[in-house]
């Protein structure tokens, strides 16, 4: 239902891209987010831009070549987006996100 309270919980126009995750949102999933790998050089890129920049893509449908300029390089979001996904990383962030709202409703997960 949406309430007063709601509306100031769900409104997204302070962020940059509707897409975008919010501090809180973020929150719920960096710890599902595999470190990086031992050896070699350091991690440079800032994970939580490459979800937004794969959040941006699932929600708008657009393509690869057409993510935005302030979003990390199309290169960077499609390599971790195919690591997550045949790491299974994508599958345990859907399956604890879902298990949470159906917990938060009261029902069975």
């Amino acid at each position: 239902m949406w309430t007063i309270e709601n509306r100031a919980r769900y409104d997204r126009s302070k962020l940059r891209y509707p897409s975008d995750l919010t501090d809180e949102e973020w929150s719920l999933i960096e710890t599902m987010i595999p470190r990086a790998k031992r050896g070699g050089n350091k991690r440079t890129v800032n994970v939580r831009a490459v979800m937004n920049g794969l959040m941006y893509i699932l929600s708008t449908g657009c393509q690869w070549r057409a993510i935005p300029k302030d979003l990390p390089p199309r290169s960077t979001v499609n390599y971790y987006f195919r690591r997550w996904q045949h790491e299974g990383t994508l599958d345990r962030l859907h399956h604890a996100l879902y298990v949470l709202c159906r917990e938060q409703a009261r029902r069975d997960a």
